[in-house]
């Protein structure tokens, strides 16, 4: 029997994110070891173990949905282009916080349909917080997002930026933003767009690569939330499943 899209239940979802942060903080309490792939990207045990268990269980509840993970190989774009609905993983965002042992770190699980996010999962289980969004809303531990409303921008506006990858142009940018005080927070892994989805961040802008899955799920929390990621001055959404898995550079807002 082939699973309708609608059948696809969140509850199953937050389940398999919070059992792969049990597996992960296994490992985040002891010593552990790191090797670096061919792009000198860290991976660490905990990505590998996370990774597999997330793939089995999406692969037992749903099998005939396709699953695009970062530590899986890489599906071709010619068989993944007529995709109408796919799973997409992270299994640990944020490796560099996970092995500095800063706590944000996060397991991203995202259903994207017709190439928009739709369901999505963000757990960090360091910090005991999970977020989701079930395609009409976007929660942070059961409160409906957003929790937090700036009614005046042009007064203070509050700006979040990577932890560990602030390029000189995303800090160009802030730099020249129309408010009169500009706060700004370093967050790590896809906890920053999470910020702006529950207000605690007015804007993240990111004007430096990502990869697809660093972002979806979390951009589907953004979208529940009523806000939206959009590509660098286009004011376009920022689209998935394309050809080069990149991202452009976006804004959140």
């Amino acid at each position: 029997m082939i699973m309708q899209f609608d059948e696809i239940n969140i509850e199953d979802l937050k389940c398999i994110a919070l059992k792969a942060g049990e597996i992960i903080m296994e490992i985040y309490k002891k010593d552990f070891s790191v090797d670096y792939k061919e792009d000198k990207s860290p991976l660490t045990e905990a990505d590998l173990k996370s990774n597999e268990f997330i793939c089995n269980e999406l692969n037992k509840l749903y099998p005939n949905i396709s699953i695009m993970s970062e530590e899986n190989k890489e599906i071709p774009y010619e068989e993944r282009k007529d995709w109408e609905y796919y799973f997409c993983v992270d299994p640990i965002d944020g490796t560099k916080e996970f092995i500095k042992k800063n706590d944000e770190f996060t397991i991203n699980i995202a259903l994207i349909k017709n190439n928009i996010p739709y369901l999505g999962v963000v757990y960090a289980p360091a910090l005991n917080e999970l977020y989701w969004a079930d395609g009409i809303n976007s929660y942070r531990n059961n409160e409906k997002l957003p929790l937090f409303i700036n009614e005046n921008p042009k007064e203070k506006i509050s700006v979040v930026v990577s932890k560990s990858h602030l390029s000189s142009e995303t800090q160009e940018f802030i730099d020249k933003l129309d408010s009169k005080k500009i706060k700004q927070i370093s967050k790590g892994s896809s906890l920053k767009l999470c910020m702006v989805a529950v207000g605690e961040a007015d804007i993240y802008p990111r004007l430096a690569p990502t990869m697809e899955w660093d972002i979806v799920a979390a951009d589907a929390i953004v979208r529940c939330a009523g806000k939206m990621t959009y590509q660098f001055e286009l004011e376009k959404p920022i689209v998935y499943n394309k050809e080069d898995l990149l991202n452009p550079w976006f804004i959140v807002r």
